[in-house]
């Protein structure tokens, strides 16, 4: 098989899993709606926000274990991905019962979320072993069978009308049960483990740069949530639909790219610059032709009216497509703060949107989209300095693509 199948198959595989997952995730609040009370729906989403909030340190586990792997072969990594999973334990203990508290949720379903949560945090671990060894149709099934556990034990639930409890009871079950099945993926009988362990702080830089992603991406629903009327801010999360599916559209190439962008790859990234950018343009080319059929996909016939607009929302989600790819390289590539421009620009996006911005929905949108294209200037400068002060490194031989 070439190098060239070998990649279109490895994409199309991760791809599939994808959008398996983020179907399944779609399907828990549809097959809610169905199912619970309004109180028991409103619970849920707001633990389901919860919980994908704390997630998050499973994809930075999961990133840091993929550059370290790609830089150093297989190494040592559980003494970094306990610590990584007992912090977040630690922190949901303490997060949760205010969350109770603050939120009034209900105490058990609150804690079987938690469960659930610590087990993806985990999974996070065997995920990055595979991306960094480059075997991506064996992530791709784990990528899938992550999916299934997360989500797929809480639809089950739901659709057999076991309630949020017992909904909840069956996924956190399920999530924690998919991990020896990921611990098998990841294998490779007679591959010596050795070297380098993988640090902690790692771990914690790749977490931190993927918390920032998530906050700049959601800032404007927030801010516009704050400061827009009802309807208004209602119009503006059918727009933000058209952004994360500009944003997370080409996401694959990140995932294929990211082991070689660790070995300093170049060529890598320019191939990976270039894809991503090909598909922001090709994407916010459509949103421009068809505004309107974009928005009735997005939140029905009510909002066609609003499809001149479509293209900024597109376009912001296309301008972070290209950043995310620059963060993730910096990551790749040891920066001590890959994210700090993200959290300057998310800022200033909030007290612009506070001090100067129109309060409407085209305000925020072009604040938005602003700020994506700032972010993006001062991490293409901060990568473009860093490339100029660097040597390209050999590629060794581990790199090559495995799609067993």
């Amino acid at each position: 098989m070439s190098s060239r199948t070998g990649i279109g198959a490895a994409g199309l595989a991760v791809t599939a899993a994808g959008v398996l997952a983020n179907l399944l995730a779609y399907v828990v609040p549809v097959v809610g709606a169905r199912q619970l009370s309004a109180a028991d729906l409103s619970a849920l989403a707001t633990l389901l926000a919860v919980t994908a909030i704390a997630g998050v340190a499973g994809t930075g586990l999961q990133i840091a274990v993929a550059v370290h792997r790609a830089r150093h072969g297989p190494s040592p990594a559980a003494r970094s991905a306990a610590l990584t999973v007992a912090v977040i334990a630690g922190a949901l203990a303490v997060v949760l019962p205010v969350a109770v508290l603050a939120l009034r949720l209900p105490a058990l379903a609150t804690l079987l979320a938690g469960v659930s949560t610590v087990g993806v945090v985990a999974a996070g671990r065997w995920l990055g072993e595979m991306q960094g060894d480059q075997r991506f149709v064996p992530l791709a099934a784990g990528l899938a069978v992550l999916a299934g556990g997360r989500y797929g034990g809480v639809v089950a639930g739901l659709a057999a009308g076991l309630g949020l409890t017992g909904a909840l009871l069956l996924g956190a079950a399920s999530a924690v049960a998919v991990l020896p099945v990921l611990h098998l993926l990841a294998r490779r009988p007679g591959v010596l483990v050795q070297g380098e362990p993988l640090p902690a702080r790692a771990v914690l830089t790749a977490g931190g740069a993927t918390l920032a992603m998530l906050v700049i991406s959601y800032a404007d629903l927030i801010l516009a949530r704050r400061f827009l009327p009802f309807d208004a801010s209602g119009a503006y999360a059918v727009g933000t639909v058209l952004t994360k599916g500009a944003l997370w559209a080409p996401q694959v190439v990140t995932v294929l790219a990211l082991p070689r962008l660790a070995q300093a790859d170049r060529r890598t990234l320019r191939v990976a610059l270039s894809l991503v950018t090909a598909c922001g343009v090709l994407l916010v080319a459509g949103a421009a032709v068809a505004g309107g059929l974009a928005f009735r996909l997005a939140g029905g016939p009510d909002y066609v009216g609003l499809g001149r607009y479509a293209p900024v929302f597109a376009a912001t989600g296309a301008v972070y497509g290209v950043l995310f790819v620059l963060v993730n390289a910096q990551v790749a590539a040891g920066a001590r703060w890959p994210a700090a421009p993200l959290w300057v620009a998310a800022a200033g996006f909030a007290l612009a949107t506070w001090l100067l911005l129109p309060h409407t929905l085209p305000g925020i949108a072009f604040g938005s989209l602003g700020t994506a294209a700032a972010a993006l200037a001062v991490t293409s400068v901060l990568v473009g300095l860093r490339l100029r002060g660097t040597v390209t490194a050999p590629r060794p031989a581990r790199a090559t693509l495995s799609i067993d």
